[in-house]
C-alpha cells in the first residue's frame, strides 16, 4: 500500500503547495485580524490572526528557493513555534484564562537553544524529532484548554477538542515512522503533512470564528436568563429550568425540594441605608449562594428580595444545604459595604415525587412554609409535610400569604444570634 502511495503523492510539488500554504494561512490571518476589528472585545481575535501572519511568513522562509538574504536555518521552525504558542494563549485569553507570554515564546526558545547542541545537526531525525514533538505539544494543550471549557455547545466543543488533538497526533507520527518505516517512504509523508497542514488551518480558522459566534450566543443568553443585579437565573429562567427537572425527577419516581428564600425586614434595610445598601445586600446573598450550593442545585431570583431555590434531593439533604446557606449569609451579613446592616434569611422548604406539569401548587407549599418561618421568628428554616403538591390552583409568592393553606410543619432550626428583636407583625 505504501509503495503505491508515494510515487502518486510525489507528483504533487512540494514549493508549490508551500506557495499555496503561504497565500491561505496569510489570508486567514488578515480575515481574524479583520474580524477582531469588528469586534474588538475579542482581543483572541487579534493573537489568532497574528499566528496566523508569523505562521504563514515562517512558510515562506522555509520554503523560499532564492531568499533575499540568509537566515540561520532554525529562524524559520522558531516562528512556527511561536505561532503554535500564541494560538495556544489565544484560547486562554478568549477563555478568560490569565496569559502566559512566555510560555508562547518557550517552545520557539528551545528550539533556537537545542539546535545549537552538535547532536542536533540540520536535517537529522533528532531535530525533526525534536520539531514535531514541540508542535503536538502545544496542540494537546490547546486541546486541553478547550476541554475545559463547557459552555459551549457540544458540538462545538467537541469539534474544537477533537481537531487539535488529531494534528497533534499527525504531528507525532513522523517519530514513529522514522522508527517502523524505511526513508524512503519520506518525501510522500512529507506531501501529506503539507496538506494536512493547510486544512488544518483553514479548519481551525473557521473553528475560531465558530467559537466566537458559540460566545455570542452564549452572552445573549445568559442575558436573556440572568437577572442583572445578581446574576442568578431571572424568575423566568428559574420556573423553566426547575419544572424541567421536576419532571425528569417526577418520571423516576425521584423527590425534588423546592426552597422559597426571603431576605429578613429587607424593607427597613433600604429604608434605614437606601436603596444601593439594599442592592447590595441581594448581591452579597446571591455570592454567598453561589459559593454555598452545588453545581447542580439550582437558584433564582423571582423578584425583589424573594429567591428560590429547587434541588434534586429529599427534604432531609436539602435542609443540610439550606442551613448552610442560612448560615453563611447570617455570617456574611452582619457588616455590608461598611454598614452594621445584620442581614439573615428566612427558608421554607418543601417535597414532591410527583412529574409535575405546573409549579405553581409546589411554590404555593414553599410560600406557605416560608410565612410560619417568618412568623417564627425570623432566620431559620420551616419544612411542609412531605408529599405530593396539592391539586387545587394556587397563587406563589407572596400573594399567597393573605390566607396560607396551613399545613403540618415543622421548624428545623432557630438562630441562637438573633440580632433584632421580633415584631408582632410580619415584615417583608
Amino acid at each position: 500500500m505504501f509503495a503505491t502511495a508515494t510515487p502518486q503523492l510525489s507528483h504533487l510539488d512540494i514549493p508549490t503547495l508551500g506557495f499555496v500554504a503561504v497565500c491561505i494561512a496569510a489570508l486567514l490571518g488578515i480575515l481574524l485580524l479583520a474580524a477582531w476589528v469588528q469586534q474588538r472585545n475579542v482581543p483572541a481575535l487579534a493573537w489568532w490572526g497574528s499566528a496566523y501572519l508569523i505562521g504563514a511568513s515562517s512558510i515562506a522562509l522555509w520554503g523560499e528557493p532564492a531568499p533575499l538574504f540568509r537566515l540561520p536555518p532554525e529562524i524559520p521552525q522558531a516562528l512556527t513555534f511561536l505561532a503554535c504558542g500564541m494560538v495556544w494563549n489565544g484560547v486562554r485569553l478568549f477563555h478568560g484564562r490569565r496569559l502566559l507570554p512566555e510560555a508562547a515564546f518557550a517552545g520557539a526558545v528551545l528550539w533556537l537553544v537545542l539546535c545549537q547542541l552538535p547532536m542536533l545537526p540540520p536535517g537529522s531525525h533528532a531535530r525533526i524529532a525534536l520539531g514535531v514533538t514541540v508542535v503536538a505539544t502545544y496542540t494537546f494543550f490547546i486541546a486541553f484548554e478547550l476541554r475545559r471549557e463547557r459552555r459551549k455547545s457540544l458540538y462545538s466543543r467537541t469539534a474544537a477538542v477533537a481537531v487539535p488533538a488529531v494534528h497533534a497526533a499527525m504531528f507525532l507520527m513522523p517519530v514513529a515512522m522514522q522508527v517502523f518505516l524505511p526513508e524512503s517512504y519520506a518525501a510522500g509523508w512529507l506531501t501529506v503533512f503539507t496538506l494536512e497542514t493547510m486544512l488544518y488551518a483553514i479548519g481551525t480558522a473557521f473553528l475560531v470564528l465558530l467559537m466566537v459566534k458559540d460566545n455570542d450566543v452564549n452572552l445573549y443568553r445568559n442575558a436573556a436568563n440572568t437577572d442583572h443585579l445578581t446574576g442568578l437565573l431571572n424568575r423566568r429562567a428559574f420556573l423553566e429550568t426547575a419544572l424541567d427537572l421536576s419532571a425528569r425527577r417526577g418520571k423516576r419516581g425521584e423527590p425534588v425540594t423546592m426552597m422559597m428564600l426571603d431576605l429578613d425586614r429587607f424593607k427597613s434595610i433600604n429604608d434605614t441605608f437606601g436603596h444601593a445598601v439594599g442592592d447590595d445586600v441581594l448581591r452579597t446573598f446571591a455570592e454567598v449562594a453561589r459559593t454555598n450550593m452545588r453545581a447542580n442545585d439550582i437558584i433564582g431570583r423571582l423578584g425583589g428580595e424573594e429567591f428560590a431555590v429547587i434541588v434534586a434531593e429529599p427534604i432531609d439533604l436539602a435542609v443540610r444545604i439550606a442551613e448552610r446557606l442560612r448560615a453563611s449569609f447570617e455570617e456574611a451579613g452582619v457588616t455590608v459595604a461598611g454598614h452594621p446592616i445584620g442581614a439573615t434569611v428566612s427558608i421554607g422548604a418543601v417535597s414532591s415525587s410527583e412529574a409535575l406539569s405546573d409549579l405553581s401548587p409546589l411554590l404555593a407549599r414553599a410560600d406557605a412554609a416560608l410565612y410560619r418561618a417568618k412568623h417564627g421568628g425570623r432566620n431559620r428554616i420551616c419544612t411542609g409535610e412531605v408529599g405530593p403538591a396539592p391539586r387545587q390552583a394556587a397563587q406563589p409568592a407572596a400573594a399567597s400569604r393573605g390566607a396560607p393553606a396551613m399545613e403540618p410543619a415543622r421548624v428545623v432550626q432557630f438562630s441562637g444570634h438573633a440580632r433584632r428583636a421580633t415584631s408582632a407583625s410580619v415584615r417583608r
